[in-house]
């Protein structure tokens, strides 16, 4: 088994002036390497617990433990250098005049020297696909593309985890699984440890292993295969389960032979296409 690189144990949070927990006994840990989805409705406490793993909010009681460091004062800054953020809006995260600009003011801010830094951006660049586009001004991009920018200045700071904050909800389809592929890939060569937080299953299927938040407490984790299996369920947290799940189990009610419900449309068309349709 792998290590577990962050430990979250029994935590509670309230905000200031509220009696009601936004999160309430929450328990989870993080194996180094893995890719986590955290899902739920608004309101569920994905937001916090990822506000929390940033350090803007500490717990109440519990314990958070993040790259071996107590999630106190004296240990926040050396948790964010091991764990960079994607937000949801890759407008507001530019501060460049450029594309290399932007990708550099995050080393330039932790002091990496010139060279080390040029060859950084460029190489983090490289991995996103985006090193073509080095002089270009990041509003002439695509929302897909000043995600992947956004990736790669996080990627140049060379941490240990990356964690995406509805990083895809405001992008197209398109926009949406060049990213997704993106982040994958990164995690393969990489071996990074991703943790999406999302209110959309389709992302939440390109992951290892999901967690369900309901009422600022962990409701259900598993695998995709195991959590798409709670359908109703799921739909009753107010989440709506992926499309080629969704036909998946209608053509099993048709008596359609599908083995099992498919979390992509490649592999549900490679289905349909290898059994012949039979029904």
């Amino acid at each position: 088994m792998k290590e577990n690189i962050i430990s979250i144990n029994h935590v509670h949070f309230r905000y200031p002036g509220q009696t009601v927990y936004a999160l309430k006994d929450v328990s989870l840990n993080v194996a180094k390497g893995e890719w986590l989805a955290i899902v739920g409705h608004n309101g569920s406490g994905k937001s916090t617990l990822a506000k929390m793993l940033n350090g803007l909010h500490y717990p109440e009681e519990g314990q958070v433990t993040i790259c071996n460091f107590p999630l106190k004062d004296e240990f926040v800054w050396d948790i964010r250098r091991r764990l960079g953020m994607v937000f949801q809006n890759p407008d507001n995260q530019f501060v460049g005049t450029t594309v290399q600009d932007d990708v550099a003011f995050g080393l330039e801010n932790n002091g990496i020297p010139h060279e080390v830094m040029v060859e950084r951006v460029k190489a983090s660049l490289q991995r996103v696909g985006m090193l073509d586009f080095l002089n270009q001004e990041p509003h002439h991009l695509s929302g897909g593309q000043k995600q992947r920018v956004a990736i790669a200045g996080v990627i140049a700071l060379q941490p240990d985890i990356i964690l995406l904050d509805e990083a895809t909800s405001m992008l197209d389809p398109r926009g949406r699984e060049e990213v997704l592929r993106t982040v994958r890939q990164l995690k393969e060569e990489q071996d990074l440890t991703v943790i999406s937080i999302t209110h959309d299953l389709e992302e939440a299927s390109r992951a290892d292993r999901i967690i369900v938040l309901n009422k600022g407490s962990v409701y259900r984790e598993g695998t995709p295969e195991e959590i798409f299996q709670l359908n109703e369920e799921l739909i009753k947290l107010g989440l709506d389960v992926p499309f080629p799940v969704k036909l998946s189990e209608i053509l099993r009610l048709q008596d359609f032979e599908i083995a099992s419900n498919y979390l992509s449309e490649e592999e549900l068309v490679r289905e349909l296409w290898t059994s012949n349709f039979k029904k």
